[in-house]
């Protein structure tokens, strides 16, 4: 059984998610890779230990995280049991539903029946009677957003869940959202959104929400934000600098497609990583700072294979404010580099 560090609480800034009572750690771990049924047990186990160690005790999952599927929840759900027991009050646990996790028409999207048959589900596998926070994984345009909402709203109200959260809303649907929910009573709580510097959809100015941004909407509503994918998936490292690694997920047919490598984006990230440099950071750590710069931001989700990964890229909470000198160098490379694999999927309808 293991025993937490003493000091967990005090290892890590605490940032308040809007205008809930949440105070979250500026850094979540998230779950999307790395805990899938390819990565051994004690490997998934010695990470989740190292971050709950240096106060990251905000855990972000997903119906479909693996693979396959459940996965990453099962795991979790084994800490649960275990290691983490003592602890479960210290931790914020999240799960989503929206994306495909069984066969049929009923294993995905946004309708009431699969996303409470979904949550019901995941709390199986994690082996408890609620989660901290379940989120809408995605806006989905053939479901009526009533009903979407409505079915985060009995997940709150039955205490399957403590809050509801969206992910992947454009500003233009977190606002129909807002307006939805509140016509229900239910406040939500927290935006899950993709974003870095070579993905910064959600500072652009949204001409279906009048103009406003979605981080301008988040901050107008007291909307907390966790971003994920601060690191581009990885493409915000120094591993692809030299080519592409064989044990990368660039070479193993993921997400990171290798397309996304091309000259133009890794001229873009040789001259970030000179900015880092500069600063006696890591890529990574730069990265993760530059999403933090903005107060309106919560969190950010990192993912990690290792302690030692995970360590280095939490030294970027302690690293120096970022200067104005910093901050126009970073913005004279950082934009769009057409990675954003959830565009089509739900911030773009």
């Amino acid at each position: 059984m293991h025993l937490a560090d003493d000091a967990r609480h005090d290892r890590l800034p605490l940032r308040r998610a809007g205008r809930t009572g949440l105070d979250l750690p500026v850094v979540t771990l998230g779950l999307w890779q790395n805990f899938g049924d390819a990565t051994p047990y004690a490997d998934q186990r010695a990470l989740v230990l190292a971050a709950v160690d240096a106060g990251v005790l905000h855990l972000d999952l997903a119906n479909n995280y693996g693979p396959p599927p459940g996965a990453a929840e099962e795991s979790v759900g084994r800490l649960l049991a275990t290691d983490l027991r003592p602890y479960r009050d210290e931790l914020l646990i999240a799960t989503k539903a929206g994306y495909r996790q069984w066969p049929g028409p009923y294993g995905e999207f946004g309708s009431r029946k699969y996303l409470l048959a979904s949550l019901d589900q995941s709390l199986r596998r994690l082996g408890t009677d609620h989660v901290d926070v379940f989120y809408s994984h995605r806006f989905e345009p053939s479901t009526p957003l009533e009903e979407t909402i409505g079915a985060l709203r009995t997940a709150v109200e039955s205490g399957r869940a403590r809050y509801a959260g969206i992910s992947s809303y454009s500003a233009r649907r977190t606002r129909e959202a807002l307006a939805v929910a509140e016509g229900m009573g239910l406040p939500l709580a927290l935006h899950q959104p993709s974003y870095s510097m070579l993905n910064r959809w959600v500072e652009e100015p949204d001409a279906d929400a009048g103009g406003s941004s979605l981080l301008d909407v988040a901050g107008d509503a007291g909307l907390g934000v966790v971003a994920f994918s601060p690191l581009a998936q990885g493409m915000l490292t120094r591993k692809y600098l030299g080519g592409v690694p064989a044990d990368s997920r660039a070479a193993r047919g993921g997400p990171l497609r290798a397309e996304y490598l091309s000259e133009e984006n890794l001229d873009r990230i040789r001259a970030l990583d000179a900015v880092a440099s500069g600063r006696g950071q890591t890529l990574a750590q730069l990265a993760i700072a530059w999403v933090l710069r903005d107060p309106r931001v919560t969190s950010v989700a990192l993912g990690a294979r290792t302690p030692e990964q995970l360590a280095e890229n939490l030294a970027a909470v302690h690293g120096p404010a970022l200067t104005d000198a910093e901050l126009a160098a970073i913005d004279a490379h950082a934009g769009d580099a057409g990675i954003n694999l959830w565009a089509s999927r739900s911030s773009d309808l």
